[in-house]
């Protein structure tokens, strides 16, 4: 765990909240000097504590309003099979996140797609790619919580 002081989390939890804000607004949250809250800024980006700065785009206006879990049952537990399901899930752009789980099942994919139909290619194009045992999906109706900000 990477020590942080409360400055240091004044200025992670405004950048987590609003990447765009000025030197001159970060230090004023912070209560210290514009030269300090950048050297402090290009520290943890060093320390690889800050890994980017982006922008959150609202996928309902860009036409990916169906927010769909996959949940995956492996075809083999081989590393070579576990190399192509990686190639293949980052190989593709509506996957926006797939983790290897313990319990019933191996893999779980967060991706975003248009409707169904848009999903059923995704399904097509993974299945054509890399062998499953199972796979079953749970499209999201409402979204309660998103959040990218870490608790600190």
């Amino acid at each position: 765990m990477e020590t942080l002081d409360t400055s240091d989390r004044k200025i992670l939890n405004a950048l987590q909240r609003d990447c765009t804000l000025s030197l001159d607004q970060l230090a004023e949250l912070a209560a210290l000097s514009r030269n300090a809250v950048w050297r402090r800024i290009k520290a943890m980006e060093a320390r690889g504590i800050i890994r980017a700065r982006v922008a959150l785009l609202d996928p309902g206006t860009l036409g990916l309003g169906l927010s769909v879990f996959m949940l995956i049952r492996a075809g083999a537990h081989s590393p070579d099979w576990s190399a192509r399901f990686s190639s293949a899930t980052r190989a593709m752009p509506e996957i926006l996140a797939a983790y290897r789980m313990t319990g019933d099942l191996d893999y779980l994919i967060h991706a975003r797609v248009a409707d169904v139909e848009d999903y059923d290619r995704l399904y097509q194009r993974l299945t054509a790619r890399v062998e499953l045992a199972d796979i079953s999906a749970s499209f999201v109706m409402e979204e309660i919580k998103l959040s990218t900000s870490l608790p600190l």
